[in-house]
């Protein structure tokens, strides 16, 4: 199709503010999809997705809208995960695009990872389109709602559309909306092939299938081309776009968003934001790339040791399908033979767990999260240790380095107190408060990585009573006074409870977990004490296990 009749757009939002709602809406009103194949949540695969009302993988889909000045529009969708653990593949997704929808819950108002998506769609310039949704819900502002995208986003409230997904309100309006307000693709200018492959899975026929935005030029069956950064060359075995099932195309032409497939056998030979082009006369490489790095490791063994071969099949199964999800195997003691896995963030951790219980039935046990530290040691070699066991004897140890990240956090006005003590208690700061309206104000503050592991989502849930929400970025690293917890049972160190933490809460953390040790292990007949030895070898608490009565 001529580029000035295509459209490529993204949905950004917070999570549950409708976007896969609405996203369904689009596919039904252009037709993409009949009546009778209209289901909730349609471009959501995955049960857990379904479930959760969070987007995990991204979906592009075109559809062909004719206008009311009778022209017919190809439509590029490009969906979009909303949280800030996938940022990357949001990035890369807006950058395959020419605008942006933002939608905005009307009862909610603006979230905090309503304030991260827009940055990102602002730094690639996008055209954005503000669309009010859920006008239909009984306690919904519209007011207020356009008063917080002039206030918090520099949008202006006049510009938005107001729309009930749910209800097929202004669905109408916001397709006319696409159409007028985003440009039309223009070509790179290079002097070949130019194409960006945002994202990609793995199909158990045709192999890796790359999802591709074409800048410059086309892509059809039979070419040469090269990955630049991963610097393999393919030929092209087949073309197509998404409707939302994939079907085959003669060619994809600048501007068109679809999928290649090359006879590639392995995702990892496939990077997400790789450029690609004709292997003979490269183009120049798209900005923006990066290689993607796992911030979050913990420790995946099977409960049953057998279950080892089969774990470790599932997990190479995840990972066809998972690109950004690392394992490599490891031993402990206590667990036996299992896995040392890196994820992007808790919400990754959190879905390739129940991922590999729900999909593939396995029963599993995961050691205590944690993160990347940066190690200096006495003679200037700088090592990364995401394990406890590999944190060399403190007298090597000249610093440690923990990475912190800058979260911002939305909530009621009575909570901000609660909230501040919340955020001192992970060893965080408050750099500055910023009102946004009458009943809500943003905490912007730094915080290490290592605090917001286990429960500070959960607890800025219940202080605010569901009304608060956090976003954050990382920020680099900080030297922090941090040291190894190891637990000893019966005298012999437990590599699994092994964890490090601040020396100024060793003390609390080891006392915990030795209570906690004395009322799950089972009375026996021998006296057990557990002890925690740390900051330099010292014990901080001792209990000891319970006698069984003879």
């Amino acid at each position: 199709m001529d580029s000035a009749h295509i459209r490529n757009f993204s949905i950004i939002a917070h999570i549950d503010h409708g976007k896969t709602t609405l996203s369904d809406r689009l596919l039904h009103r252009t037709g993409t999809i009949t009546t009778r194949e209209m289901e909730d949540q349609l471009l959501d695969s995955m049960d857990l997705e379904k479930e959760r009302g969070i987007t995990i993988k991204a979906h592009p889909v075109t559809m062909l809208y004719q206008a009311k000045d009778g022209q017919t529009y190809e439509l590029n969708l490009i969906d979009t995960p909303g949280h800030v653990d996938f940022s990357y593949e949001v990035s890369r997704s807006l950058s395959a695009c020419e605008g942006a929808l933002l939608i905005v819950d009307a009862a909610q108002g603006v979230e905090a990872q309503t304030v991260a998506n827009v940055h990102l769609a602002m730094k690639q310039n996008l055209a954005i389109i503000p669309v009010i949704n859920k006008i239909d819900l009984p306690h919904a502002d519209v007011k207020q709602t356009k008063q917080q995208l002039e206030d918090i986003l520099a949008i202006p409230g006049d510009s938005a559309l107001l729309a009930s997904a749910k209800e097929g309100v202004g669905i109408d309006e916001i397709l006319e909306a696409l159409v007028e307000r985003i440009p039309p693709p223009k070509p790179t200018g290079a002097p070949s092939v130019q194409a960006l492959g945002f994202d990609s899975y793995f199909d158990i026929y045709k192999g890796v299938v790359i999802h591709v935005r074409v800048f410059n030029g086309e892509l059809k069956a039979g070419m040469q081309v090269k990955l630049l950064h991963s610097g393999k060359n393919v030929e092209v075995k087949e073309v197509g776009s998404f409707n939302p099932k994939p079907y085959v195309r003669e060619r994809l032409q600048v501007g068109e968003t679809g999928y290649i497939t090359a006879n590639i056998k392995s995702p990892q030979e496939v990077k997400m934001g790789d450029t690609i082009t004709d292997s003979r006369h490269p183009s120049p490489l798209l900005p923006g790339f990066q290689e993607i790095q796992p911030m979050v490791f913990s420790g995946i063994y099977p409960i049953n040791t057998a279950d080892y071969e089969h774990l470790k099949a599932n997990l190479a199964k995840l990972q066809l399908n998972d690109s950004a999800f690392v394992y490599q195997p490891e031993t402990s003691v206590a667990l036996g033979f299992g896995f040392r896995c890196g994820f992007l963030g808790l919400l990754h951790l959190e879905i390739v767990q129940e991922r590999l219980r729900r999909e593939y039935g396995m029963d599993i046990i995961a050691t205590y999260p944690s993160v990347i530290y940066r190690v200096t040691l006495t003679d200037g070699t700088v090592k990364e240790i995401d394990n406890p066991a590999y944190l060399p004897e403190p007298t090597y140890i000249r610093k440690i380095e923990e990475p912190i990240i800058k979260a911002f956090v939305i909530c009621p006005n009575e909570n901000i107190g609660d909230l501040m003590a919340l955020i001192s208690e992970k060893r965080g700061t408050v750099d500055h408060t910023e009102t946004l309206d009458s009943r809500r104000v943003m905490l912007t503050s730094v915080l290490p990585l290592n605090e917001i592991l286990i429960d500070f989502h959960d607890r800025i849930k219940s202080i605010t009573r569901g009304y608060g929400s956090m976003d954050y970025e990382h920020a680099g690293c900080q030297e922090s006074n941090m040291v190894k917890l190891d637990m000893l049972v019966n005298g012999e160190s437990v590599d699994a409870f092994s964890c490090i933490v601040h020396r100024d809460k060793a003390e609390g953390r080891g006392r915990a977990l030795a209570a906690k040790l004395k009322e799950v292990i089972p009375a026996n007949n021998t006296l057990w004490p557990f002890s925690p030895p740390s900051a330099g070898r010292s014990s901080l608490a001792r209990r000891s296990a319970r006698c069984a009565k003879t």
